[in-house]
């Protein structure tokens, strides 16, 4: 079984302007989440720099990654887990192998910040080697392939939308328990006229954060804090305590 994905779109020495607004719109759909993208949304400044050659394809689709558009809906709304989950389906085109893998991102985004965890797709080995400069990510991990796990497979499967569907609608992980317990995610296609009925996981969990503040008096004495929070207030959560200047050591579902 393979889910219906887009042929992958390319920019060439020779392509023209219509074949680069081609590879705008599906850079949007793609890095974004199949979103409806109003004009005044639009990076207008990075699609003129790739139209006109100053930046190349992989660059604009940073740019589009780091946007505000892209921060507001997938970074300061979403758990943390649904971040990082969405980050490997939108710039790798695939779902998160194992917990070790997720759990680097979630440490990365919590202690060197958003635009950190978002180049480290960009400038990974595997995005050089699937995309390079000039393709459109898109979903590598979607089809079934000789050598590839079948749970890898199955999770990516379970990331796709229908052909209507956004991922800013569902804010909640589809894949923290799947790939926390290493277990069999059930292949299900995308429903053909919408998303696919969301997975109650993350939101109805809880978590603690272990923090590690400031000095308080000796010069070798820290704060040590603990923190309970749900899973749809972590984001929030984590970003006051950034702003405290405190780091945070752990996070463990409870």
């Amino acid at each position: 079984m393979t889910a219906v994905i887009d042929a992958p779109v390319e920019i060439r020495n020779n392509s023209n302007a219509d074949d680069k607004a081609i590879a705008i719109r599906a850079v949007y759909k793609q890095v974004l989440g199949n979103p409806h993208v109003m004009e005044s949304e639009r990076l207008v400044s990075a699609e003129s720099q790739f139209c006109n050659g100053s930046i190349s394809l992989r660059e604009f689709v940073r740019a589009v990654a780091k946007s505000d558009f892209y921060r507001a809906r997938y970074f300061e709304t979403c758990a943390p887990y649904r971040f990082v989950e969405l980050n490997f389906k939108h710039l790798l085109g695939r779902a998160p192998e194992d917990q070790s893998e997720l759990s680097q991102h979630i440490q990365r985004c919590v202690n060197e910040g958003y635009e950190a965890e978002i180049d480290s797709y960009i400038d990974s080995v595997e995005y050089s080697e699937k995309f390079g400069e000039n393709l459109v990510p898109f979903y590598t991990g979607a089809t079934s392939t000789v050598g590839q796990k079948q749970v890898n497979y199955n999770r990516t499967l379970s990331l796709l939308q229908g052909i209507a569907g956004v991922d800013s609608a569902e804010k909640d992980s589809r894949l923290v328990d799947s790939v926390a317990t290493n277990s069999a995610t059930a292949a299900k296609a995308p429903a053909a006229n919408g998303r696919l009925s969301p997975s109650p996981d993350a939101t109805a969990k809880k978590f603690k954060i272990v923090v590690k503040g400031a000095k308080i008096d000796a010069p070798r004495r820290f704060s040590t804090t603990e923190y309970i929070a749900p899973g749809d207030r972590m984001s929030p959560q984590i970003q006051r305590i950034h702003r405290t200047g405190a780091k945070i050591v752990s996070i463990t579902e409870i």
